[in-house]
């Protein structure tokens, strides 16, 4: 059994990748597509660092299904790979790594959303019923979908 788990999903945007990437490296704009923002309308948010790129840093505390946690972007490679580091605090702690990747394609962009990290005994014990690329995947698929549909109808 691997020690570390791994959830990937990629999408194709009708959009410049300068543009998907203002969605992605500023943490403020994600209440624009992200697949949790509809967990909790009473979620707290803060948000310190820059306003984007390495550095920023994007804290959350909600309800049950929100839970608590913290996102700072620790690599950015001009506008085709970002790199975030995300801790969980509620319901239950755990660390992970984020990378979105975009690969220009003419007009468009080929957005890869990777998450991977270790297998803990939660995760393991989460696993004997769901696997976390069936917990995660749908809603990566659902947050690629409202990143489209923003990033297709925006001038960013």
């Amino acid at each position: 059994m691997a020690d570390t788990y791994v959830v990937e999903r990629a999408a194709t945007i009708g959009a410049p990748a300068e543009q998907v990437h203002e969605y992605l490296a500023d943490f403020h704009r994600w209440t624009e597509w992200s697949p949790w923002e509809d967990l909790d309308p009473d979620l707290r948010r803060t948000y310190s660092g820059p306003d984007s790129g390495i550095g920023a840093i994007y804290e959350w505390s909600g309800n049950r299904k929100a839970g608590e946690g913290r996102m700072e972007i620790i690599e950015a490679v001009d506008v085709a790979k970002l790199k975030i580091a995300l801790d969980f605090l509620k319901p239950f702690k755990s660390s992970s790594t984020i990378a979105f990747d975009l690969q220009p394609e003419g007009g468009t962009t080929r957005v890869t959303w990777t998450m991977v990290g270790p297998k803990t005994l939660v995760i393991r014990a989460m696993g004997l019923f769901k696997s976390m690329d069936k917990m995660v995947g749908p809603d990566f698929e659902k947050g690629l979908e409202q990143l489209k549909a923003v990033a297709e109808q925006s001038d960013a």
